[in-house]
């Protein structure tokens, strides 16, 4: 069982930028591919990037490509989401995921395996 924990949420404005961080409670051994997820209310959870366990390969949402960046340091088990030019429709809880395997995973939420609990991030108009 992996505990991830997001970090870095917070109300900014519009046009503001805001990076997220998820690390493990506690350091892990296996190789783990990342997403990230996002959920307003009343829709269902939407995939919002992955990266590879050694960060060569990245995917992206279209509604967010251009804007967003993962990123990873395996040294600290910590990956990062730098969300840039924020939108009011950006609101979210935003979730880290954990997919057992070195290679990028997809969107479908039943691809990984663990979760964290979320970070709030809001944008105000």
């Amino acid at each position: 069982q992996v505990h991830l924990v997001e970090s870095g949420g917070g109300l900014v404005q519009a046009g503001a930028s805001l990076r997220l961080s998820c690390a493990p409670s506690e350091r892990t051994r296996n190789s783990y591919a990342m997403a990230w997820f996002r959920q307003a209310p009343g829709k269902e959870r939407e995939f919002v990037g992955s990266i590879s366990f050694n960060g060569d390969t990245t995917r992206y949402a279209d509604s967010v490509k251009g804007r967003v960046t993962i990123s990873r340091d395996n040294a600290k088990d910590t990956v990062y989401l730098q969300m840039n030019s924020l939108k009011p429709e950006d609101t979210a809880v935003y979730y880290c995921a954990a997919h057992v395997g070195s290679l990028a995973a997809g969107p479908g939420v039943y691809e990984y395996d663990f979760w964290g609990q979320g970070t709030q991030v809001t944008v105000s108009s």
